[in-house]
């Protein structure tokens, strides 16, 4: 039956593989979903979403597929109370169960607790007869009563209630990073390689080598798998990025943790690449750009990080920087058209989001690189992108900033 449900958590897109839904039917044989919906609602969550963000539609899955199961249950509710009503059905009952079912008339319990409503004037902790906590009262909270109101939250939520209120929606892909994520996401950067001495152990190929001489141990090593990966990490600072530092620092703790690449460098500019970047943010180190080319791998990572706002002129023009730049010969764009000349692999991470890129610089940059947001979904894509290539997205049309530099 519940095969249904697997095929409606992947039509609302969640990644639910077969041995992950596997361990859940191995889960549920083992009695962990306690027999109850909101068992069932909380372990399948807990073994099929692997991330929050998709909380969200995973509740709207269960939704779904689960939509006429309290009205069910509310039906059989209607049932056993036309049962209870059917004066021939209550022959053959004592009087003390005859009272008992008197007690269990709801109307009656409303109209009493509106009463004790309008007379108690304090709060009323035990006994039996005012609203509060403990004790035999109908009405209250933590109290013992066969008949009773229950007042304020409990933990006997249905899992249809939970997922109706969608309390992870919040949770969405286009928001921006923490350290974590972007240290996950960078993970998809990864190539690995054995390199180096013969130093680990090759149990396959132990195992297989002994086999074939007869049971006389042979015990076989390999090089150790690095990962082979450079990057080279460019990083727009000051002005109009003052207010995305935060950000930035997190890409930046992410990015250069020991072990996470082969090599990986890191340099400063402002606004737009020209004839040097800086080894240091108050611009005293620095690096000639055809130094940088000369030194770098074609095969090198190469990520950029920045708003792209600038000045028009800053962008088109030779030597159009207005400080800091002055010997600069060539127009920003050039510059930073060598980049993406020379290295096989490159990507623009823009803190700004996408909404606001039509009609500025950021149209004539992302003509020369492959751009996307510094959100979750952004960086997974650039990530993608710098591992397999494909399409790059279009943003905005650059030809019309060509244009103004022509006049």
């Amino acid at each position: 039956m519940l095969v249904d449900f697997l095929f409606e958590l992947r039509r609302h897109k969640l990644p639910v593989s077969t041995h992950e839904w596997m361990a859940l039917m191995e889960a549920m044989a083992l009695g962990l979903h306690e027999s109850s919906l909101d068992g069932f609602y909380r372990l399948c969550r807990t073994l099929c979403v692997k991330d929050i963000a998709h909380y969200d539609a995973y509740d709207e899955a269960f939704l779904s597929y689960f939509k006429d199961v309290h009205t069910d249950a509310l039906q059989l509710t209607k049932e056993l109370q036309d049962w209870l009503s059917d004066p021939r059905a209550l022959e053959g009952l004592t009087d003390e169960q005859r009272r008992a079912l008197r007690e269990l008339d709801l109307e009656k319990l409303r109209e009493l607790f509106e009463k004790r409503l309008r007379e108690q004037k304090e709060r009323h902790d035990g006994g039996n007869r005012w609203i509060g906590t403990g004790g035999t009262s109908p009405f209250g909270s933590g109290g013992m009563n066969p008949t009773a109101m229950r007042v304020g939250g409990g933990g006997g939520r249905s899992a249809m209630a939970v997922a109706d209120q969608r309390l992870f929606k919040e949770y969405r892909r286009d928001v921006v990073l923490d350290v974590r994520q972007i240290d996950m996401a960078l993970r998809g950067l990864r190539r690995l390689g054995r390199e180096g001495a013969q130093e680990e152990l090759d149990l396959d190929d132990t195992i297989d080598k002994t086999c074939k001489n007869a049971g006389d141990l042979e015990i076989v090593f390999r090089p150790p798998r690095r990962n082979r990966v450079k990057v080279l990490l460019l990083m727009d600072v000051g002005g109009s990025m003052d207010p995305h530092s935060e950000l930035m620092s997190r890409l930046f703790t992410a990015a250069s943790r020991s072990g996470r690449f082969a090599k990986f460098r890191s340099y400063y500019f402002h606004n737009c690449v020209y004839n040097s970047v800086y080894e240091d943010a108050q611009f005293r180190k620095g690096v000639p750009v055809a130094d940088l080319l000369a030194n770098s791998d074609r095969d090198e990572k190469l990520v950029i990080v920045g708003d792209a706002l600038m000045h028009p002129a800053e962008l088109l023009d030779p030597g159009g920087s207005m400080y800091l730049y002055s010997q600069a010969r060539a127009s920003g764009v050039e510059w930073l058209r060598r980049l993406a000349a020379h290295f096989r692999s490159a990507a623009w991470l823009n803190p700004e989001p996408d909404k606001f890129w039509s009609g500025t610089t950021i149209e004539v940059i992302a003509s020369v690189f492959a751009m996307w947001p510094l959100s979750l979904d952004g960086l997974s894509h650039a990530v993608r992108y710098l591992v397999r290539g494909g399409e790059r997205p279009r943003v905005g049309d650059p030809s019309k900033w060509m244009k103004m530099v022509a006049r």
